[in-house]
């Protein structure tokens, strides 16, 4: 990339700071990202990527039950919300279960109270999310590392005994029962049908997802996670940077719990445990930190593997899935879908040679 290309990029990507978008887009997006393989395949093949992911997306109910293809859906907007935190910004969150969780409350609260469609109870609660990632946020992104990671399992703790303790509300340990699938008269009861009726929110949220890791703030993002200390000097205010990056990653993150709420029809408070943080975050590990669509293929891989377990009785299911994360990470330390682009790359950079 030539000197005058990168000022004409810092241009585009902000306004009256030309100098720093250059500096950050030559670091954007990192050598180890499988966004970058990607990036600089040809154009058919991108296509032809995008191509198969829809088949495979609206095959998925034909060749799984239909409620693990629900979960599937949720589970990879949870990841791809929490990637989007520590892939593309550096900031480990330990409590992405309290967005997750909240939305799931407020979708239920909103559809059994108020009647209305799910899409706009999910909307409701996916709002409510991102409204409660921002004073956590702010409070969070000043702290970085353990600190970061310790800062969001406390605040998560906090709304998990609130939604304890607030039995009128979510009825507690009974959680929220006969969370309704309204939509304008439609029949949703069977999951199949339900499947195609969220799969177009589910495809938008991670279009959103990759539009913002593409996107000029996208780069800056990433910029930050490798050097926040130079981003700082060249005039990026990384706080701010951060926080909006956590709002946007709980709004995605309160998406996917509340299509999760009407997918079961049932909301508990294991929605807000930790647990469910940590499952989010061995998903993207195991997809691949830093690749987006790593932490769809990670959901799809851990949530077939507990449904198979569970129906072949098998009860010591942390056990395999734990074992199965260990040795991923020992044999695949870019995860499954950042090897095979990493793969793919030396593979290309060896016939260009």
């Amino acid at each position: 990339m030539t000197e005058r290309t990168e000022r004409s990029e810092g241009r585009e990507g902000m306004p009256g700071q030309h100098g720093m978008s250059a500096t950050v887009d030559t670091k954007a997006p990192p050598a180890r990202s499988g966004l970058l393989a990607v990036a600089r395949a040809p154009g058919w093949v991108r296509y032809a990527l995008l191509a198969v992911g829809l088949l495979v997306a609206l095959w998925l109910p034909n060749g799984l039950y239909p409620a693990v293809a629900v979960d599937i859906l949720c589970w990879a907007l949870f990841a791809v919300s929490v990637d989007l935190l520590l892939g593309f910004t550096g900031l480990m969150s330990f409590g992405h279960a309290a967005f997750w969780g909240t939305s799931a409350y407020l979708t239920g609260l909103v559809a059994i109270h108020a009647g209305l469609p799910f899409p706009a109870a999910v909307l409701a609660g996916a709002l409510g999310a991102a409204l409660l990632a921002l004073p956590i946020g702010y409070l969070a992104v000043k702290r970085t590392g353990i600190y970061f990671a310790m800062v969001t399992l406390a605040f998560a703790q906090m709304v998990y005994y609130v939604a304890n303790e607030w039995r009128s509300v979510t009825q507690g340990e009974n959680g929220l029962q006969g969370v309704p699938r309204a939509f304008f008269g439609a029949d949703l009861t069977d999951d199949y049908y339900f499947y195609y009726a969220i799969l177009p929110i589910v495809l938008l949220g991670l279009f959103a997802a990759w539009r913002i890791v593409h996107s000029p703030f996208g780069r800056v993002l990433v910029g930050i996670r490798d050097n926040p200390a130079r981003a700082r000097a060249l005039g990026y205010p990384v706080h701010r940077y951060k926080l909006t990056a956590f709002v946007l990653s709980g709004f995605l993150a309160g998406l996917g719990g509340g299509l999760f709420a009407v997918g079961h029809r049932f909301v508990s408070l294991d929605v807000l445990h930790w647990t469910t943080s940590g499952k989010a975050v061995i998903v993207v590990v195991l997809g691949g930190i830093g690749t987006l669509w790593g932490g769809v293929l990670g959901a799809a891989l851990v949530v077939r593997l507990e449904d198979w377990l569970s129906f072949s009785g098998f009860e010591a299911i942390g056990l395999v899935t734990g074992g199965i994360f260990v040795l991923v990470v020992l044999l695949f330390r870019r995860g499954l879908w950042g090897t095979v682009a990493h793969l793919l790359r030396r593979r290309g950079a060896a016939r260009r040679e």
